[in-house]
């Protein structure tokens, strides 16, 4: 996907002509801290969506070990971030409960990939996500995001337990935390840079 360059006032804070965007698709079980990673890494206000909890989301969103969780997003959260002077990647982070799968679905259209976050201490809650983004068709990483009680397990123990593919990179981040959510991303980008297609002079 190329930029173009308008005539718009915004002009140079979204595209240039000469940058090349990327959507990246942000998925993972709730509360799992994907508005916070977009949030962390977006180089412009990111766009939120999310809504005050009420006492109907209770019974079927778990808070177990999540007592300051009272917003959760309920459409999509929006972000950009240059990797470098060429290539812009646009950040959509899909909400990660059951029954917002229809907007995880339809906001990966278009997307070259996915990052997946998970987190250790609910580690079962990745895998509806997963299952997803692979009847999707989309290539993925994980992106485990560490929390202050996380359990210590090692990136061996995490891939036998998420049955993950050989070659699906698996990184480790705090969300809050520009440098290794950074990392994050360009590991990602790095490993679906790989799967293209070999361009033929």
């Amino acid at each position: 996907m190329r930029g173009s360059t308008t005539s718009n006032p915004a002009e140079g804070t979204y595209l240039r002509g000469d940058e090349t965007t990327v959507k990246i698709l942000v998925a993972g079980p709730f509360s799992v801290g994907k508005t916070t990673f977009i949030g962390t890494m977006s180089q412009i206000r990111p766009l939120k969506t999310e809504e005050v909890m009420t006492a109907a989301s209770t019974a079927v969103d778990d808070l177990r070990g999540r007592p300051d969780k009272h917003e959760t997003t309920v459409a999509l959260d929006f972000g950009r971030l240059s990797l470098n002077d060429k290539l812009v990647l646009y950040l959509f982070g899909a909400p990660g409960q059951e029954r917002f799968f229809p907007i995880l679905s339809h906001l990966a259209h278009g997307a070259l990939g996915a990052l997946v976050l998970v987190d250790t201490r609910h580690l079962a809650q990745s895998y509806p996500v997963m299952g997803v983004v692979e009847q999707l068709g989309l290539s993925y990483a994980i992106a485990v995001n560490q929390f202050p009680d996380s359990p210590p397990y090692t990136a061996d123990e995490l891939r036998a337990a998420m049955d993950l593919p050989a070659d699906a990179p698996l990184v480790f981040c705090d969300a809050r935390d520009q440098p290794s959510s950074k990392q994050a991303l360009i590991r990602l980008v790095s490993y679906l840079l790989t799967l293209l297609p070999e361009s033929t002079p």
